[in-house]
C-alpha cells in the first residue's frame, strides 16, 4: 500500500509542478503584453522650434525630427548657410537629443559647437548655420 501512496504523492507533485510552470508562464506572457501595450502608447512629448522673434516655427509630435535645406526634411530651411541634411533632432532615454549630420557650417546648442549627441532642454538655444531657433518642449502655448 506504501508504494500506491508514494506514487500518487509522485504524481500529485509533478502536477503541482506542472500548474506551477503554468501559471509563471501565462503570468509573465500577461506582464509582457502589458507592457507592449504600454510602449505602444508611449509618446515622445512634442517639441517646437520658434525662431528667434519668438514665434512659432516648426511644431513636432514625432520621436525623429530631421533639419536642413532639403526638401525632404521635416524642418526645411531655404538658408545657404544651411545644409542639405544638417542636423537631427531625436527622442529616446526619454530626453530630447540633437546630433549634427556632418554639416559644413555646424550646429550649435546654447553657442556650443555640436560634435556628438547632446541632449536639449526647455529654452535651449539652437543654431543651425545662420538660423537661430529656441526649443520649446511639451505643448506650445506660446511662451
Amino acid at each position: 500500500m506504501s508504494g500506491q501512496v508514494l506514487l500518487g504523492l509522485r504524481i500529485l507533485l509533478a502536477l503541482s509542478l506542472y500548474i506551477f510552470l503554468g501559471w509563471a508562464l501565462l503570468t509573465l506572457w500577461l506582464d509582457l503584453r502589458r507592457q507592449g501595450k504600454v510602449l505602444a502608447t508611449h509618446r515622445a512629448p512634442p517639441i517646437a522650434l520658434l525662431s528667434s522673434d519668438g514665434e512659432l516655427a516648426f511644431h513636432f509630435d514625432r520621436t525623429v525630427v530631421s533639419i536642413g535645406r532639403d526638401l525632404a526634411c521635416d524642418c526645411p530651411f531655404q538658408d545657404q548657410t544651411v545644409s542639405a541634411q544638417h542636423a537631427r533632432l531625436s527622442y529616446h532615454h526619454n530626453q530630447w537629443w540633437i546630433e549634427d549630420l556632418g554639416s559644413t557650417n555646424g550646429t550649435f546648442l546654447n553657442h556650443e559647437p555640436v560634435s556628438s549627441p547632446l541632449v536639449v532642454t526647455q529654452g535651449d538655444e539652437l543654431r543651425i548655420g545662420q538660423v537661430v531657433l529656441r526649443i520649446s518642449l511639451g505643448d506650445y502655448g506660446g511662451n
